[in-house]
């Protein structure tokens, strides 16, 4: 018998290379674990910072943690929240965020979503951690465009769905506030209030049914973060006209046109 022809060598794209990295949590454990004990004085030194609710937490997983998105800080608040390991996934790159801000998600880890590749990768390696138990962390409009809250892109129903993971909301507020309110010497109230856990969701079908679904459910998902946001800034989930005709507009993805590689070039 003749031997088949060598195969050439798969070469994995860099989400790829990224996922695997990230698949291995316990290279990161010793550096999670100090970043996590430096939040609690971080926090106290440069905010008046109160956490609402945090008898919702769940104690084991799998759990998804969604949260309402209007600063650079809202990843480090969820750290600074969870009792548990949480992993992350968001954006790769993050237009007009200052360049401090980007050292702790590095330091950190967490999955890359590329904009413009449907994400597949990232997408994955979350499945499999809240297949397996785990806790993963995400913020579901995809951005910190606007300071009212705005429609989901589709990750977080996915996600909920396709895992079977129940879902906990967590409303973020007074964080855009922390650094202005240093510049004058003075430390902004900052909270977290944590919702109570809700789910899991089933979605069937394909195709348009299918996203039919997926944006039902994450509709519940936003509703849910509206109830633990101040009035004035649920947006598109507030119950007031006013408020919903004043957010009008902040619904436009700044990325849904753009590709991977493009969105940093148009900072």
């Amino acid at each position: 018998m003749k031997n088949a022809p060598a195969r050439p060598p798969r070469t994995l794209s860099q989400p790829q290379i990224e996922m695997a990295q990230n698949l291995h949590p316990f290279r990161r454990r010793p550096l999670r674990f100090l970043l996590k004990q430096l939040s609690i004085p971080a926090f106290s030194a440069l905010t008046r910072l109160e956490i609402l609710g945090e008898e919702n937490l769940p104690k084991s997983g799998p759990l998804l943690v969604v949260g309402n998105h209007f600063s650079f800080i809202d990843p480090v608040a969820f750290v600074r929240m969870a009792p548990w390991p949480i992993e992350f996934v968001g954006g790769a790159e993050n237009p007009g965020a200052p360049a401090w801000t980007r050292i702790i998600p590095f330091l950190w880890g967490y999955h890359k979503l590329y904009r413009g590749t449907g994400a597949r990768d990232a997408l994955r390696a979350a499945e499999e951690i809240l297949k397996n138990g785990g806790f993963l962390g995400m913020f579901p409009e995809g951005g910190n465009w606007a300071t009212v809250l705005r429609p989901p892109r589709p990750g977080a129903s996915f996600l909920a769905t396709r895992s079977g993971a129940k879902i906990l909301p967590v409303g973020l507020y007074g964080f855009t506030g922390v650094f202005p309110s240093l510049g004058h010497f003075r430390r902004a109230k900052a909270i977290i209030r944590i919702g109570k856990p809700f789910g899991p969701f089933t979605a069937s079908g394909s195709g348009r049914d299918r996203r039919e679904q997926l944006d039902e459910i994450g509709a519940i998902i936003m509703r849910a973060i509206a109830e633990l946001l101040p009035a004035g800034m649920r947006g598109h989930y507030s119950d007031d006209p006013a408020i919903r005709e004043a957010a009008r507009g902040t619904e436009i993805y700044p990325w849904a046109n753009k590709v991977e590689g493009e969105v940093r070039r148009q900072e």
